[in-house]
């Protein structure tokens, strides 16, 4: 399977008191794939060293407009070309009046000045700042202008109020710059994901479950909304946080999971069932806990939990189907085995005890074309490269029909 190209952006890092958050992005925006490039005023140069971004970067610093170093010595144009983007965090209030004024008098507004590329922002100050009207028109001044502006979040600020003005945490401008440079193969299509575990109760604080976290399931569905598509999220018990954008049904049994997806699947295009669902439940839970008798022995009747991938791909014109397999051992011929089986185009297979709670995963792809091995990669990654395989299988049978 072909990759694509890595995406490429300058970090310009300001003399806010959040610039030590711009380490952590660093290394978020990399875990996603994404090249940086980082550039830093003289202030931002006062609270974190240029060598704490040189190596987690892997290059070069940037602050002098004239560094000997770039040809010509126009940094301030050689450094933006090629890039995808330019993101400025934090920024402060007083950046940004520069950027919403067109002053270039440093390498970074300069930078920003001179861009081919999307200008994204995300602001993080003191909660006056923030609500004061001139830092309230400079914002509107840039997104007026095309810039994006992620944030700022309300919380605890450095100066010790609380209120609008913290910049996003890294992991969110992480996501939300991977979403805008994504590609949008799946841009207007519906997708309908399960994710995470069920929780079938014996009685009142007994349940059977299983070790799913709902990180692949999460995962797949920001990258689904990165690829453009509306996507509706149907989570078991996790302790995640929902993917900014997805409309989210939390649910805590197979059955209301069943009902969930019943609901919803008649507007979906998509359909990925990563959830793994209980494949029993207690026949009849008990409505008190259960006491221990002196018999020590417990014996409850199981009865099947209905099977929602084999009912969805069984409907009339079902959308299109990706089940999940996870196996202990002969992971092909099993994970082939239930995509006959269930009739579903594709199905996403991989070793339960490498993958369950991990924050990595390596997944076969099994579809009418053969096996496709996705090497172990962070759950992002993969999610990422399995919602580009599932576009092109739907684009090709959209060509066909």
């Amino acid at each position: 399977m072909s990759e694509s190209p890595r995406k490429s952006v300058v970090l310009g890092v300001t003399g806010g008191i959040a610039a030590y958050k711009a380490a952590q992005l660093t290394r978020d925006l990399q875990r996603r794939g994404i090249d940086v490039q980082v550039v830093m005023t003289e202030s931002a140069r006062g609270m974190v060293t240029p060598a704490t971004f040189q190596a987690l970067s892997g290059k070069p610093v940037y602050s002098d407009m004239r560094d000997a170093s770039i040809p010509d010595n126009m940094a301030h144009i050689e450094l933006s070309r090629g890039k995808d983007a330019i993101l400025v965090a934090p920024a402060t209030a007083d950046f940004i009046a520069r950027l919403a004024n067109g002053l270039a008098g440093d390498l970074l507004s300069a930078l920003c000045l001179a861009r081919e590329c999307p200008l994204i922002v995300a602001p993080a100050m003191n909660r006056q700042m923030w609500e004061n009207p001139a830092t309230r028109r400079n914002v509107e001044r840039l997104v007026r202008d095309g810039a994006v502006v992620l944030g700022p979040a309300s919380g605890d600020q450095a100066c010790h109020e609380v209120g609008m003005g913290r910049m996003l945490e890294p992991e969110e401008i992480a996501d939300a710059v991977s979403g805008f440079l994504a590609p949008k193969p799946l841009q207007g299509r519906r997708v309908l994901i399960t994710a995470g575990p069920t929780f079938e109760p014996i009685d009142t604080v007994r349940g059977i479950t299983n070790l799913s976290t709902g990180k692949m399931g999460y995962a797949v569905a920001r990258a689904a909304l990165d690829a453009g598509a509306r996507v509706d999220l149907i989570s078991g018990p996790v302790s995640l946080a929902a993917p900014a954008g997805a409309e989210v049904t939390r649910v805590t049994t197979a059955a209301e999971m069943f009902d969930a997806v019943k609901r919803k699947t008649t507007r979906a295009d998509i359909y990925i069932g990563v959830a793994a669902v209980a494949d029993y439940r207690v026949d009849k839970p008990r409505r008190h806990k259960i006491k221990k008798t002196e018999r020590n022995q417990l014996e409850l009747r199981l009865v099947p939990n209905p099977d929602i991938l084999a009912w969805v791909a069984g409907r009339p014109n079902p959308p299109f189907c990706v089940g999940f397999a996870a196996e202990s051992r002969n992971l092909d011929a099993y994970a082939d085995q239930k995509r006959r089986r269930k009739k579903v185009p594709l199905m996403v297979a991989n070793l339960a005890q490498d993958a369950i709670g991990a924050d990595d995963n390596a997944v076969t792809l099994l579809d009418d074309r053969g096996t496709h091995r996705l090497p172990r990669a962070p759950k992002d990654e993969v999610a990422r490269q399995l919602i580009a395989h599932i576009a092109r299988l739907y684009a090709a049978r959209t060509k066909r029909n």
